[in-house]
């Protein structure tokens, strides 16, 4: 199918990811970055310049879309050059983005608050909480704070800032990209994951004026209150995964996070 659409002479490549839906293609000095169903999100992400331009959409005879970008020769960011000047523009330039916010509505996403996001979580679990040191702490913290981290300005958020999906370019040109699962909610839901995974305390307040902020009461506890949740989210899905090492690894964040829950 791929082929039919690009011609003769292309390689193509599998390119990895868990749907099996990407592709490397090269022919002659040009390559490309497949894939099949992106969303229209895309291309707004591509015109706002935060992930590699997108050269064409086509629409294949059972309805599916293969979209085809630039490949970008480039690394990914290693964990401490999250701290650098560039990542915190960069989010802030993704939360600022009117179009980014326009186009996730046009598709239907509605902004996550915390009363439905705790609702959510508690029922996906059913009670069955993994039986780990801190996890029962970690929900009585969400719910006593629920109502103190109530947030009005959503905005477009990753929901998975690790520093694998930060793409520096040969070029220089830094891109956030796997957009697959975006949200609309608090930019702490970014911020605070960012913060607590990567940069030392004593190294938020510069951080966060190079995003473009200070620190306030009200952003240190919406902060703490998102990546708690975050991570008992991800300790859940590893438990039900079976992946344990992964469990462990989301338990021990939860843990080192853990140290400013109780009042």
């Amino acid at each position: 199918m791929l082929e039919d659409i690009l011609g003769k002479g292309w390689e193509i490549m599998p390119a990895g990811g868990a749907t099996g839906e990407a592709f490397y293609a090269k022919y002659q000095e040009q390559s490309l970055f497949l894939k099949r169903n992106s969303s229209p999100f895309l291309a707004v992400l591509s015109a706002e310049g935060i992930v590699p331009k997108l050269v064409w959409t086509k629409r294949l005879e059972n309805g599916d879309t293969i979209t085809a970008q630039q490949w970008v020769e480039g690394r990914e960011l290693k964990p401490y050059e999250m701290e650098e000047e560039r990542v915190a523009k960069m989010l802030k330039k993704i939360h600022d983005s009117k179009p980014l916010l326009t186009m996730l509505q046009r598709l239907g996403l509605e902004s996550m608050k915390p009363e439905n996001m705790l609702h959510d979580l508690k029922s996906g679990a059913k009670g069955e909480w993994p039986d780990a040191p801190g996890v029962l702490d970690a929900l009585e913290f969400l719910e006593r704070e629920q109502p103190n981290v109530a947030y009005g300005d959503c905005v477009v958020c990753h929901g998975d800032i690790n520093h694998n999906n930060w793409l520096l370019s040969n070029e220089n040109e830094l891109f956030l990209i796997d957009w697959d699962g975006p949200l609309i909610g608090d930019p702490a839901m970014d911020i605070g994951m960012l913060l607590y995974a990567y940069i030392p305390p004593e190294n938020w307040e510069r951080w966060l004026l190079q995003y473009g902020t200070k620190m306030t009461a009200s952003l240190s506890l919406r902060m703490k209150w998102h990546t708690i949740y975050q991570a008992i989210v991800m300790i859940c899905w590893h438990k039900e995964k079976g992946r344990y090492e992964e469990m462990q690894r989301w338990l021990d964040f939860l843990q080192n996070v853990h140290g400013g829950v109780k009042k």
